[in-house]
């Protein structure tokens, strides 16, 4: 792995992940704090956007609620975390008036049975807002479940603690709103952030386990940690599309039913297409390796031989030699045999 690979920015990840999963191996290897990293920040513009988009929801029902509160809604208080509404029935806002679909406020109940009885009518109405006693719960269609807060959670971190029916009015009317919708958007995104982050690892998990065995499939070794840090890559898409969802839930109510699973769905295919890819890229080298084995064996075999040749060349020359050096001996013992034998007879 390159530095340059090793030193990937943020947003280059992010094109490499949805462009180039083929780079998802590299990537696995830079290791587990990276890819967590990674997650966690593109987590973090999941839930800004989701902040953004709530505060922006948060201005408009304040827009729509300005004139129905001075014209229709009843008296109502608000003193150390309890609203109450003066009305003994809870009062409905159908989703055709209410830019945030269904309306439900009940200061009167406390009872989980109607509570859950109220969350299923808002759900039913993909979308909507119950104002109890104590709590909202918001439901958006672009969200999973319902989110819950306090009054005292964001009111009370601004000073307010007690508010009637005008005040409201003339508050939202006023500059001093603009820190109520800070105050949303901050609740909102580590609220968003810390559900989001466990509801993505909990698929990073579930995509690592159906990766894993992708991998005997292939027949590929790999181990269980490259494949977790390549599943958090595969999600990069599809938690933009999430993110685009969200974006185009702000203007429009717009709901696609199965997108949870097409969410875990995208996920996969890339996970399952990096692997594969992994697959034949290790199967280019097993053949290339094949090659380079088949062709050291040829060169082998040439030298052997060569070197077989060379030896017999040595041994006719050493042969040669051989033989020469012995002629030489006999001619030598001839001639001293010559030069003995007339001093031999005058003797």
């Amino acid at each position: 792995m390159s530095e340059k690979e090793e030193k990937q920015g943020f947003f280059k990840k992010v094109s490499t992940s949805i462009t180039k999963i083929e780079k998802y191996p590299d990537m696995a290897a830079q290791g587990l704090a990276k890819a967590l990293t990674y997650l966690c920040k593109i987590v973090a513009i999941l839930s800004i956007v989701l902040g953004m988009s709530m505060m922006f929801q948060t201005y408009q029902i304040l827009q729509e609620g300005i004139s129905y509160l001075q014209n229709e809604f009843p008296e109502f208080t608000y003193q150390d975390g309890i609203l109450h509404v003066n009305s003994e029935q809870k009062l409905t806002i159908s989703e055709d008036d209410s830019y945030v679909g269904r309306t439900i406020i009940d200061t009167n109940t406390q009872e989980e049975q109607i509570i859950n009885q109220y969350i299923h009518e808002i759900e039913k109405a993909k979308g909507g807002v119950i104002f109890l006693k104590d709590k909202v719960i918001l439901k958006n269609t672009a969200v999973a479940g319902t989110i819950n807060y306090s009054y005292n959670e964001f009111l009370e971190q601004i000073g307010i603690t007690q508010f009637d029916k005008q005040k409201v009015i003339d508050y939202a009317n006023s500059t001093q709103i603009i820190v109520v919708y800070i105050s949303i958007f901050i609740t909102i995104f580590i609220y968003s952030f810390m559900i989001y982050l466990v509801t993505t690892l909990s698929n990073v998990a579930f995509l690592s386990i159906f990766g894993y065995l992708t991998t005997w499939i292939a027949r590929i070794k790999m181990r269980f940690l490259a494949v977790f840090n390549m599943s958090i890559y595969a999600m990069t898409l599809s938690i933009l599309l999430n993110i685009i969802y969200i974006i185009v839930n702000i203007f429009i109510d717009f709901n696609i039913e199965y997108f949870q699973v097409m969410y875990v769905s995208v996920a996969a295919i890339y996970l399952v297409a990096a692997i594969f890819l992994l697959k034949t890229e290790f199967m280019k080298q097993q053949l290339e390796l094949m090659k380079i084995v088949e062709v050291q064996e040829t060169i082998k075999k040439e030298m052997e031989e060569k070197e077989q040749e060379e030896k017999q060349e040595q041994e006719k020359e050493e042969t040669k030699k051989k033989d020469k050096e012995d002629q030489e001996q006999k001619e030598k013992k001839k001639e001293q045999t010559e030069d003995g034998e007339p001093q031999g007879s005058n003797a």
